[in-house]
């Protein structure tokens, strides 16, 4: 069975084709970085219209990597929602209109579920039961995983989602678009045990979480610092030595300050996916979503948890932001499970939480 993957949801156009049995057979992203990065974050409508641009080409690339023709498509799978309204709807028309022409039936997946199973591609991969700590942009959320479409919701943030405290901290030092890596960049420059900064919930009791005190602990700690927004850069003959060394100084400032906003997100990660084991029993972690990818984050998770007898798993680096090759595997999961519709009427769920996830799977 050869299920097509769409996805979407927000500033990526992601294209996959996954086949039971044989794997992954192709995937093609299209990122929408450097457009946004002009206007500092998502444009929704610029998003849309991108999708429309890029949908139809990506899918004709990734069928012509695979080898595969129309005909052999047994599915299509597409991310339903949460994300952008507009950008939902392209994925979804496609999904729905190319599989009437076809016949074949289609598959709404939520984008979380997309994300938590992804560390089932690789090599090697979880096995049911485990935790998932799901960090991205919009999410932050510790799940038991006993199979598909069994989740249990353990905890979620209150408030601002890890991913965000990354890049609302970024804006602040004056980074640019998107805010987290260029952080994760900064920090690796900087000195440790110079600033403290709150954990928030770090000892709530419960498996939440809440990053809003600590974008408002760095916005306090850059006035304190005074430091320019953005950074100027001396040109080659026009700035005195004195004008380098204060450039230097309010540089290696910067990458302190990102250091320990770093360190304050990681110790709340790991604290909580660490009491999140403990409470359930179980010994394998997952860890999906962009935030995944912070080399800081999966240092800090394989020493606490392996230290402890458990295993930390995640997905490949290509297969932590958003993608099609998520979209694709979990469809061809569903599928398996007779789940799909030739009902090609079709809605989309921009703020599909994840209560509605987990009552409606």
């Amino acid at each position: 069975m050869i299920t097509l993957g769409i996805e979407s949801s927000c500033d990526e156009t992601g294209i996959a084709l996954y086949q039971t049995g044989r794997g992954l057979l192709s995937h093609t992203l299209h990122s929408q970085i450097a457009m946004h990065s002009e206007y500092g974050g998502v444009v929704p409508e610029l998003a849309s219209r991108d999708h429309v641009q890029r949908v139809i080409p990506l899918i004709r690339q990734a069928m012509q990597d695979a080898d595969v023709s129309l005909d052999q498509l047994d599915a299509i799978a597409y991310t339903q929602g949460p994300g952008l309204g507009g950008a939902l709807l392209v994925g979804a028309s496609v999904a729905n209109s190319l599989a009437y022409a076809l016949d074949i039936p289609t598959i709404g997946i939520h984008h979380l579920e997309g994300h938590l199973l992804s560390p089932l591609l690789s090599d090697p991969a979880p096995e049911f039961p485990f935790i998932a700590l799901l960090v991205s942009g919009g999410h932050t959320q510790l799940m038991r995983v006993d199979g598909v479409g069994r989740y249990e919701l353990l905890g979620e943030t209150v408030d601002d989602a890890a991913g965000e405290a990354f890049d609302k901290s970024a804006k602040l030092l004056g980074l640019g678009y998107p805010g987290g890596p260029a952080l994760s960049l900064l920090a690796a420059s900087g000195r440790p045990g110079l600033y403290k900064l709150p954990r928030p919930m770090l000892h709530s009791g419960d498996l939440n979480f809440s990053f809003s005190g600590l974008k408002t602990a760095v916005l306090t700690l850059v006035r304190q610092s005074d430091l320019p927004h953005p950074t100027p850069l001396p040109q080659a003959g026009e700035g005195t030595n004195e004008s380098l060394r204060e450039f230097q100084i309010i540089e290696q400032t910067r990458a302190d300050i990102a250091y320990a906003t770093q360190e304050a997100i990681i110790d709340v990660l790991a604290h909580k996916a660490r009491a999140a084991l403990a409470q359930t029993g179980l010994t394998q972690l997952v860890v999906a979503g962009g935030v995944g990818a912070n080399q800081m984050l999966r240092s800090r998770l394989i020493c606490d948890i392996e230290r402890r007898g458990g295993r930390v798993f995640y997905p490949d680096l290509e297969f932590c932001t958003d993608n099609g090759a998520m979209i694709a595997f979990a469809g061809a999961l569903r599928l398996a499970e007779q789940q799909g519709s030739k009902d090609y009427r079709f809605n989309v769920k921009p703020r599909w939480n994840l209560e509605q996830m987990v009552s409606a799977l």
